[in-house]
C-alpha cells in the first residue's frame, strides 16, 4: 500500500527513499507557497483555505478508496468471497418515539431546574470566550447547570458559526 514493493529493494540503496523524501519535500514546499500567496497563515485561515484543503483531499481521498483507484486489502481488494463465520453483523438499535421524548424532557427539566444560574454561567462562558482565555474549565463549570445546546448557542453568538462552503 505504500508503494514500496514497486522497487526491486528499498532498503539496499538511498536513491529510491531520497526520491521519494524529495517528491514530500517539493509537494510540502509548494504548498507552503500556495499559503504565502494568501497572506501567510493567517490571511489563508480568513479565506478558509486550510480547512477547505483538508475537505478537498479527504474526498479525493474517499473517492480513491471507493471507485478503487486506491487498493487498501480488506476494504476494498481481496475482499472474502462469502461471509466470514467470524464476521458479526449488528443491526444498530434506533431509540423509539418514547425514548426520545423522555430524553427530551429531561433537558428540558434540567434546564428550568437551573434556569437562574444558567444565565449567568452562559455570560460567564461568552465573556471567557472574548478574552480569548482557556474556556475549557468555565465549560466544565457552565455545563453543571447548562445543557449542551446552550452552551453552543452561547458560542454562536459571540464568535459565530462556521458554514461550510461548497
Amino acid at each position: 500500500e505504500l508503494g514500496l514493493t514497486k522497487n526491486e529493494n528499498p532498503i539496499q540503496g538511498s536513491y529510491f527513499i531520497e526520491a521519494l523524501t524529495d517528491l514530500v519535500e517539493e509537494a510540502v514546499l509548494q504548498e507552503f507557497d500556495r499559503i504565502t500567496e494568501r497572506g501567510g497563515v493567517l490571511g489563508a485561515m480568513e479565506v478558509m483555505y486550510q480547512r477547505a484543503k483538508i475537505q478537498e483531499e479527504s474526498m479525493h481521498y474517499e473517492m480513491q478508496k471507493h471507485n478503487g483507484d486506491l487498493p487498501i486489502i480488506g476494504v476494498n481488494t481481496f475482499l472474502p468471497k462469502e461471509k466470514d463465520e467470524g464476521v458479526v453483523v449488528i443491526d444498530l438499535i434506533r431509540a423509539s418515539e418514547d425514548e426520545k421524548q423522555a430524553q427530551l424532557s429531561g433537558v428540558k427539566n434540567f434546564q428550568n431546574r437551573n434556569q437562574e444560574r444558567s444565565s449567568l454561567a452562559l455570560e460567564k462562558l461568552q465573556k471567557s470566550a472574548l478574552d480569548g482565555s482557556n474556556i475549557f474549565e468555565t465549560l466544565m463549570e457552565t455545563s453543571k447547570s447548562c445543557s449542551l445546546g446552550q452552551m453552543t448557542e452561547a458560542l454562536f453568538e459571540v464568535g459565530g458559526q462556521y458554514r461550510r462552503s461548497v
